[in-house]
Parts: C-alpha cells; sequence; structure tokens
C-alpha cells in the first residue's frame, strides 16, 4: 500500500491532508458529491447500517455527511479522516472509512469502515483497515489505535483480527442496534506492535 499526502511533516498530526491510499485493489480518497447515488445505495440499505448508526438514511443525511466530509478536510489541524472506498478495476464506490484522533495529545486514534453488501466477504474491509492502520502509524504518527464493532456482528471482528488488531475488552450492552441491547467488543494496535508486524522501525 502507497499513500500520496500534501503535506510532508509527518512528526504531527497532518493539516488538510488530502490523502489517498492505494492498495492491491482499492483506492481510498476523500468524497465527493458526485459520489452520492454510490454512497446511498450503501447508507440506505437496513443490512450495512443495522451495526453502524441503527438506522437506514435518507437521501438528505446522506447529503449532509457528504457535505461535513468537506468541513471535516479543511480543519486545522484535521483531526477526522473520512474516505470513500473505491474499487479500482471498477471505479466504483463500495464503501466509506474514516480515521478520527481521539486524543491528540495521547496519539490514539479510532478507525471504522462499512461496505455495500454485495462487496461482503471479499477481503475488501481487511484491506481497508490495514490501510488506516498504516495511515494512522506512518504518517499521522499515532501510538494507538482502537476499533470496535457489536458483538452480534462477528464478521467485523473478524476483519479486525485480520488487520492486526489484539481484543481487549468486552463492554456489556451498552449500545443497541436493529435488535436490541447489545454489547461491544474492542480492538485496539499498538505503534511497536505494528512495527514489529511490518517489519519498520518506530520513528522518534
Amino acid at each position: 500500500m502507497k499513500l500520496d499526502a500534501s503535506s510532508p511533516e509527518t512528526s504531527r498530526p497532518i493539516e488538510n491532508a488530502v490523502a489517498r491510499m492505494v492498495t492491491e485493489r482499492l483506492l481510498l480518497r476523500d468524497f465527493e458529491a458526485s459520489d452520492f447515488e454510490e454512497v446511498y445505495a450503501f447508507c440506505s440499505d437496513p443490512d450495512v447500517m443495522r451495526y453502524f448508526t441503527g438506522e437506514p438514511e435518507t437521501a438528505e443525511e446522506v447529503r449532509a455527511f457528504l457535505r461535513r466530509t468537506v468541513e471535516l478536510a479543511q480543519q486545522q489541524p484535521q483531526t477526522k479522516f473520512r474516505y470513500a472506498i473505491v474499487l479500482r478495476t471498477e471505479n466504483r464506490v463500495i464503501g466509506g472509512c474514516g480515521l478520527d484522533i481521539m486524543d491528540a495529545h495521547a496519539r490514539e486514534g479510532e478507525i471504522g469502515y462499512h461496505l455495500l453488501a454485495s462487496c461482503w466477504g471479499r477481503g475488501y474491509a481487511t484491506e481497508t483497515a490495514r490501510a488506516l492502520l498504516q495511515f494512522g502509524f506512518d504518517d499521522l504518527k499515532l501510538h494507538r489505535i482502537f476499533a470496535d464493532s457489536f458483538a452480534r456482528n462477528g464478521a467485523s471482528a473478524r476483519v479486525m483480527e485480520k488487520a492486526g488488531l489484539k481484543y481487549e475488552a468486552r463492554l456489556r450492552q451498552n449500545r443497541r442496534c436493529a435488535e436490541g441491547w447489545d454489547d461491544t467488543l474492542l480492538y485496539a494496535l499498538l505503534e511497536d506492535e505494528w512495527r514489529a508486524a511490518s517489519g519498520t522501525e518506530t520513528q522518534a
């Protein structure tokens, strides 16, 4: 995976970053207004959203989200990164993902992702998660990155494990989904663990 960013500064969170992450099969890029139809396709799907916001999103909610991504990219410094997941062979948006800097002082971030249902089970989510981890550790210089999922969503837990995150905790019935109350599974990865797995040295 390679990453191109507008800022050469890597010792602190990138300000106004415009990042394009290119993996074997995917391109992660900023959302565009022209992505509306493809984004609406998965955001309005109850099966996709049941473990995300809990409810399908309306057309206006999707438009508001796309407008919000532009605002987030203009933050100084930028602390919330939102990217469209594009299938390179078809130049088609198949999902969305993001990384939030939760605590700049502690250098901690959170990643998330969701995909069109027809694209589940093909390894795209794992590929996305690994790209976000590399972005967070290599370019944003984070110390710890975490992700979580509903306990009912076993597929998401498997993605986190395949991406290299370590299971840390189970929070009991702290979230609601379409089926009611559910537990949250928390996974995380430390910078040193990422370096060891990827064969790169920690940069001071």
